[in-house]
């Protein structure tokens, strides 16, 4: 796995983390900080943040988003996909519009979302929304931005991980 650099933040630097998460997801996500938190610095530029030992953010360079470990405490606006994409999903791919079954009306572009298969409705992958909720179910072209699937390195880093 190609971890870079891990290293715990000061209580300063926490303090910022969650006034960032309460700005972007509200008041009750900057909960899930609680115990120490730590960094770790995976190749690409993209940060796994860790909260009590799990993965609980993920910061790239289009923002701060949750991990699916840490759904149950930040919500996301939801996107269900076919079983045909399924595969193509967990395994990295953008979610092309033909693909999606149903959007929530209030997704924006640049909106972080979490990809759902429409037979069990599990999470699959966290995104970033790149059209608006409405249009995402279309004959053609790219409508998500794979950040975060099962089976990924910030999966693996978890305890449901393999690694």
């Amino acid at each position: 796995m190609p971890i870079i650099r891990r290293y715990h933040l000061q209580k300063a630097e926490v303090k910022q983390l969650s006034s960032e998460l309460v700005e972007r997801f509200g008041e009750a996500a900057s909960e899930g900080l609680k115990g120490a938190i730590e960094i770790v610095e995976l190749e690409g530029g993209r940060k796994v943040i860790f909260a009590n030992g799990k993965p609980f953010l993920l910061k790239t360079s289009d923002g701060l988003f949750p991990t699916l470990t840490s759904l149950d405490q930040i919500p996301l606006k939801r996107v269900v996909i076919d079983m045909g994409a399924v595969p193509h999903v967990v395994g990295g791919a953008d979610i092309m519009a033909p693909g999606v079954v149903k959007a929530d009306e209030g997704i924006m572009p640049n909106d972080g979302v979490v990809i759902i298969d429409e037979r069990h409705g599990k999470p699959l992958a966290i995104g970033l929304a790149l059209v608006a909720g409405p249009t995402m179910k279309a004959p053609r072209g790219r409508a998500i931005k794979n950040l975060h699937y099962v089976g990924d390195n910030v999966w693996k880093l978890g305890p449901t991980g393999k690694g």
